[in-house]
Formats: C-alpha cells, structure tokens, sequence
C-alpha cells in the first residue's frame, strides 16, 4: 500500500537500491527533492529492494541527527515482529549479525564493548602514533610524487589507512594488501545486487574468516599490545549482558569490522578529496597558500565525501517524525550523505570549501554509534593532504575515475592522476 505524504504530495519515480543512482557519486539532486518535498518518504519496495519490503528515508540533517541519538527508538539491532535486523537495508539474522557485530548491538553490551575498546583509539593513543604515520605519510607521498603519474586512490590514499589499521589490530604489515582485497570483494557490488552474494563475496569472506580465526586464537595464546588482543583476552562485567570473554564469532566479526572500517572508509574520503581540490584549483591554491586552513580543510572533505552514505535502524515503538507515522519494527534508513548536503545546516552545501565553518557534518554518526576511528580518520586524511600541500604540487586527472557500485559506501576503484607544475 501506498503511504501518502503528510503534505499529500510523493516523490515519484526514486529508487535507493538502484545501484545505478550512485553510480556517478551522490544523487544530489534526488536528495534535495527528498528534503524539500518529503523528509520522511516511504520507500515502496522495487524489484531490487531487498527483503521484498519498503522503508522510511529520513534526509534531513536534523531528523538524522535525532533518530541516531535516540537507540531507545531507533535500534541498531532489531524490532518488534522481526526475526533480523541490522544496518543495512536487508535484514541480517539475529545472533549471527544482528546483535553480535559491534555495530549491530545497542545497550548496554554496546556500552561495555565500547569501552573495552576506546583506549586503544583515544587522543592519547593516537599521538603516540602519529609519528610514526606522519613518517609513513611523508614516504607514500614523496615515492607518488617522484613516480609522476600514479592512481591516487591505490598509492596514496589506500595506503596510510591500510599502514595504520594494520598496526592497530596487530597484523603483519606484509599481509596488509589482503585486509584491502577482503574488503573491496564484501563491500563492492561490481558483480551483484543488494542482498546477494557471488564466488568472489562468497571466497572473501571464507579467507578472511579463515584468517581472523587463526589471528585471533594466535593473540588468545600471545597477547601482545593490540587492539586484537584486547577483544581476543578481554572480561566484560555482567552488565554486559552477557559478562564474560567475548565469544569467538563475536571476536571475528569485530575483526572483520575493523577491517573494512580502517581500510575502506577513509580512503575513499581521501580519495573524493583530492578528487574536490583537482577539480578546483582556487581551494587548492588557498590550502598551499594558508597551512592552518588543514583543519577545516579536513573538516570539508570529510563533509563532502560522506563516505559512509545510510545506516539503517528499526523503530522499536511507534514514533512520529515530521507529522509522518513510523510503527514498531519499520526500517527507518538514515541517510547520512543527504543529511551531510542539507542547506538547512549548511551554507551553501554544494560548494566545496576549506575555509567552511561552521561544518556540523555527520560523517562520523552521532550519538553512541559515533564513530570509534573518527580521530585516526582525521589524523590520516590531515597528513596526506598536508604532506602534499607542503609539497606545492597540483595534482590533474590523468584518466577515468572508476567509482564503486554501492549505496551503501561510496568509494573509488581508481583515481588515475598525474603531477603537474605547482
């Protein structure tokens, strides 16, 4: 059955689970309708929708930014009547996905997880490191500058994030190109559609399950000082519902989170920043002229990117948002990337700017989902910018960008580039 607008009005005609919508980067003029005609659309299901079933789109920065602080009505887990759940679009089983990957769980085992992981990501943690990542950044840069042409997206962009996630969770440097090969084959959907699996999905996710298992019980019998080895060893109180080691299914699906969260996300980040400053030589010219704009460059590029496009969460009640009716055990998909492109909160979102402030961006979620690496994103996206800028060189396009297929992740395959006179 068809839901009316409140407004007695519809967006017609729009498919979020057409892959090919994304297929040129952000719909942002799809958005735009969405946010000025209808906030909280219902999404009847098309033949490419997952579960067969429809879903409320929220697309304002404000109603976003609600749902995800409120997990008391909206759940990361499931709802009433539902047998799964999760944040995607399609149901995840429950036990399996839902309630069991980190991003999957609410309080309080959320809480107590988080916890137990923070330190290991905490502003203290990463000084530490930023000297020896700010040493890698500099060598990633100096070896695809002196190159002259290379693809921005493999050599610079993938690389630090790869370095640094690897050193994070305790895994050999040399095995880092399979995290990034595991991770492009499960999140890509080059060669399926939402809710599916291929040879290829299907053979990634059995290596690296394979791999997280024998990595895990490796830190299980030689702890060392990782963040693998924390969720290998930990004791989570009772509280956490339950107390107690995590248990082995937990532990892998947490590795493979990290995985795709520390080598995917801020690449593409990376990479559609670059992407921004080659095609406007003016912003450019101002980051290399003015150093201290880095931070609020970073900010912008962040903003813009918006590589994490929706989260999905269940009404676990009856709610209403913008005169729009939600029941108990609706999917309600927050669409972060509308939300982060809303001149409601913006100044002229459309425009790329380093010198934007204020930039509330929701890049990172809000809330208790708030990002973990949000302060290791910043870190690496402010040192390969910066270690470029320093350089004084202009970067052009030297070739078609190759962009993912997802709406889920937006995301680069290559970003072929050659290096002209500053």
């Amino acid at each position: 059955m068809t839901r009316a607008t409140a407004q007695g009005e519809a967006v017609e005609g729009i498919d979020l689970t057409d892959l090919a919508r994304f297929a040129d980067g952000p719909p942002l003029d799809l958005y735009r309708s969405l946010r000025d005609h209808d906030p909280v659309h219902w999404h009847e299901p098309t033949e490419r929708t997952p579960d067969g079933e429809g879903f409320w789109c929220l697309t304002r920065h404000a109603d976003v930014a609600r749902a995800a602080a409120d997990p008391t009505t909206f759940s990361s887990c499931t709802g009433p009547g539902r047998d799964g759940g999760g944040t995607l679009i399609e149901d995840l089983p429950l036990g399996f996905a839902a309630g069991v990957l980190f991003n999957m769980t609410d309080a309080p085992r959320h809480h107590h997880v988080r916890r137990l992981v923070t330190p290991a990501l905490s502003p203290r943690r990463l000084r530490e490191l930023e000297a020896t990542l700010a040493v890698r950044a500099d060598a990633i840069v100096d070896a695809a500058v002196e190159r002259g042409r290379f693809d921005a997206l493999v050599d610079v962009a993938a690389e630090l994030p790869l370095q640094a996630i690897a050193e994070l969770l305790g895994v050999p440097q040399a095995d880092r190109h399979l995290l990034l090969g595991w991770a492009d084959a499960t999140l890509d959907y080059d060669d399926r559609e939402l809710g599916e699996s291929t040879d290829r999905s299907q053979r990634a996710a059995a290596e690296m399950f394979e791999y997280g298992t024998e990595l895990l019980a490796a830190k299980r019998r030689c702890p060392a000082d990782d963040l693998l080895s924390t969720i290998a060893t930990a004791e989570l109180p009772d509280e956490a519902l339950p107390g107690g080691t995590l248990a082995e299914l937990e532990q892998q699906m947490f590795f493979n989170l990290l995985i795709a969260a520390g080598s995917e996300t801020t690449r593409n980040s990376i990479a559609a920043g670059l992407l921004a400053l080659i095609d406007r030589p003016d912003q450019w010219a101002a980051l290399h002229a003015d150093p201290g704009l880095l931070p609020d460059a970073v900010e912008e590029v962040l903003r813009w990117a918006s590589s994490t496009v929706y989260n999905r969460r269940t009404a676990t009640v009856d709610v209403e948002v913008e005169g729009r009716q939600i029941r108990a055990g609706d999917k309600v998909v927050l669409w972060w990337q509308s939300a982060n492109f809303d001149d409601r909160a913006f100044d002229e979102p459309e425009r790329f700017d380093v010198r934007r402030r204020p930039n509330p961006h929701l890049a990172f979620g809000v809330g208790p989902h708030f990002c973990l690496g949000a302060n290791l994103a910043r870190l690496e996206v402010r040192l390969v910018l910066g270690g470029l800028a320093r350089r004084g060189v202009r970067l052009a396009l030297d070739g078609p960008v190759v962009r993912t297929r997802s709406n889920k992740h937006q995301g680069f395959r290559s970003v072929p580039v050659q290096v002209v006179a500053p």
